[in-house]
């Protein structure tokens, strides 16, 4: 209320369209911009088989592009930006959602899990916290703090369970959301990761949840053939796809432009992710 949040600090000096923008375009749905480019897997196959050779570590895919999104938010604070109630706030750390299915079936329903870091992380320590929390979320019987939080909603008789929801969404609105829901809940978030190429599928454009604080989703392909233009050149290569949708209220397209060529840079360059680093501060 009035500006403060247990998550986030308010932005004080922002551009006059910035502090026009959240009122003009008052929910994420009203504010998403869609992005996707075509990933040659040839540096990454090359890396991952260069790492398991020499450490005798196994990365994944996922591994690598989550290391590079956790990387790109500490280094471009902005994106870590977030808007509720027409106001622009910088978020406390740098939390990653990923949604996981605990088994290829119909009848088994998939989990999110939330992954908090401080943005110094090296690729190897990303993996590790990434790898731990999906073995732990596999197991069927396993709940984590979302589950048990939809599964006290799901509960409820119909009309009770739109009042909670309706009064969650109010709270929020108003920086009265309790800290543990915030926690519990996906959707407050810096950025959404999900892999439907596991599933068989190209990326997807996902849409932003009006609720929560997420201010980017975006989602992995299956392998596939696809010309790359790289170096004034245009070969078939074996690729993924990424898209992303992300809310265009938190920074302008020159940043979101020079964040992209970042992460992209790193995708071409995973070694690049090896080191840690200090993480950049939002400083208005």
């Amino acid at each position: 209320m009035f500006g403060f949040r247990p998550d986030g600090r308010k932005i004080k000096n922002i551009g006059p369209f910035f502090r026009v923008i959240p009122h003009v375009m008052k929910t994420r749905s009203d504010a998403h911009v869609y992005y996707s480019q075509d990933i040659a897997l040839s540096a990454l196959d090359a890396y991952i088989d260069k790492v398991e050779k020499e450490k005798g570590i196994r990365l994944s895919y996922m591994n690598i592009i989550y290391a590079a999104l956790v990387r790109i938010i500490s280094e471009k604070p902005c994106l870590n930006r977030f808007v509720v109630n027409g106001r622009t706030f910088a978020r406390k750390g740098i939390y990653i959602s990923l949604a996981i299915k605990k088994e290829m079936s119909e009848t088994i329903e998939e989990t999110t899990v939330k992954l908090l870091f401080d943005g110094t992380e090296n690729i190897f320590e990303v993996k590790e916290k990434l790898d731990k929390i999906i073995i732990e979320n596999k197991d069927l019987s396993a709940e984590n703090s979302t589950d048990k939080l939809a599964k006290v909603l799901s509960h409820v008789p119909n009309f009770i369970m739109k009042a909670a929801v309706n009064t969650l969404m109010w709270l929020d609105k108003h920086g009265l959301m309790p800290m543990s829901i915030i926690n519990a809940s996906p959707f407050h978030t810096s950025a959404f990761l999900t892999n439907v190429g596991s599933l068989g599928l190209d990326a997807i454009y996902h849409h932003i949840y009006d609720f929560g604080t997420c201010g980017m989703f975006v989602a992995m392909g299956k392998k596939k053939k696809s010309f790359i233009y790289d170096e004034e050149t245009i070969k078939e290569e074996k690729s993924i796809s990424l898209a992303l949708v992300a809310d265009e209220r938190i920074c302008d397209g020159f940043y979101y432009a020079t964040a992209m060529k970042l992460f992209f840079k790193y995708l071409k360059k995973p070694e690049l992710l090896e080191t840690n680093i200090e993480r950049k501060e939002d400083v208005k």
